[in-house]
């Protein structure tokens, strides 16, 4: 097992389960790397899937009829995807899957995965508390949306930002790989958050100090999603 897998695993509700059980988990397992702004998998998606994120980030987000779209979760690695989609009568995938930024993915089969359930509790403690995690999850971003803290939501609305692009936004970083832009003043951030201007200068200057981002005359580069992500406390698990 690659020392990318066994991190990613580490972080993630698999890092319970046995050696000799994972490696039969994970036998033939595809690794995967998917470009930047790749939907993986989309809404209404009727087929059973879970995957590990290994490296990136990546949105899940519903589509109205309209085409406004909203997101519901930010993944990084030790993420799974696809859980509900193993026992869910009659599935059909309620939301679309993007990579915000290039990510390595670990696609197990779901086969594969149903018959460990069955053989090995700790890998069936590891799906349950995969499932509850995400039930937690959407309970607590009704709250959290309300009451999170202006940084939370500026991490948010970046991300949500840099990730609904137009191609006149792409900016190609040194490996010609796309980097996250976003192209908003000031006071149009304080404005979507709620806050003043000037506690947004703030908190960039504290993400700007931590690595997080850096700005210029084009915009508010996002070095560190994964990071901005973790700043959600409503995300759990992600």
């Amino acid at each position: 097992m690659d020392a990318d897998v066994l991190k990613a695993i580490e972080a993630s509700h698999l890092h319970q389960v046995a050696l000799d059980s994972l490696h039969k988990l994970l036998a033939g397992a595809q690794r995967v790397d998917v470009p930047a702004r790749t939907v993986t998998h989309q809404e209404g998606d009727p087929k059973p899937h879970l995957e590990l994120i290994i490296s990136g980030v990546v949105k899940v987000f519903v589509r109205s009829q309209d085409g406004r779209t909203m997101t519901i979760r930010y993944c990084r690695s030790g993420s799974l995807l696809g859980a509900v989609s193993l026992y869910a009568a009659d599935f059909s995938l309620p939301a679309s899957l993007q990579t915000l930024t290039s990510t390595t993915l670990l696609r197990l089969s779901p086969e594969r995965v149903r018959r460990m359930v069955d053989e090995d509790p700790k890998v069936a403690l590891a799906v349950l508390e995969e499932l509850s995690e995400r039930v937690l999850t959407f309970i607590y971003e009704i709250p959290d949306g309300a009451f999170a803290s202006v940084r939370q939501r500026m991490a948010r609305h970046l991300l949500d930002l840099a990730s609904d692009w137009t191609p006149e936004q792409v900016r190609l970083g040194p490996a010609d790989e796309t980097e996250l832009v976003v192209r908003a003043s000031q006071s149009e951030l304080a404005e979507a958050v709620g806050t003043a201007r000037e506690v947004v200068v703030r908190i960039l200057r504290e993400l700007r100090h931590e690595g997080i981002v850096r700005t210029d005359r084009t915009g508010i580069l996002i070095l560190d999603p994964a990071r901005l992500v973790q700043e959600m406390r409503w995300n759990k698990g992600s």
